[in-house]
């Protein structure tokens, strides 16, 4: 799978931990920054990010900031994306099977690292179900 990732200062040291994890497995990834810890702002990355998934260029994509929130927010302003901030792993289920989220937002300053991959990787593993029912609310969102 071909993943987008960014993150703002406050997710920096995650989204090290979970390069490192998408090259264990085997994804292609682009690292839309930042590089390091200091201090900028959220939607400098979540908009190249959501941008470059949007139009096709990557499968799906994983943004970190403190919260997930504000990286969630910025990146459900593009057509196209369905960007969900998961802490827990129904919710990364769920937002693949029902809603075909395609970018997985998490909390750098509210999530441990082995907890944060985990979800990573069920949400990476998950495929969205295709019911009609879904596929009409994605329609309608899209509208």
């Amino acid at each position: 799978m071909k993943i987008a990732i960014g993150s703002d200062h406050a997710g920096f040291q995650l989204k090290q931990e979970l390069i490192g994890y998408l090259k264990g497995q085997g994804h292609e990834y682009q690292d839309f920054g930042t590089d390091s810890e200091a201090a900028c702002d959220y939607p400098d990355f979540a908009f190249p990010v959501a941008g470059a998934v949007a139009a096709g260029q990557f499968d799906r994509g994983i943004l970190i900031c403190g919260s997930g929130v504000g990286m969630a927010i910025a990146a459900n302003r593009v057509r196209g994306i369905r960007a969900v901030n998961v802490n827990n792993l129904a919710t990364a289920r769920q937002s693949r099977r029902h809603g075909d989220a395609n970018i997985l937002c998490l909390a750098g300053r509210h999530l441990a690292p082995k907890k944060a991959l985990r979800l990573t990787e069920v949400w990476l593993k998950t495929e969205f179900s295709g019911d009609e029912r879904h596929r009409r609310r994605i329609r309608k969102i899209d509208q």
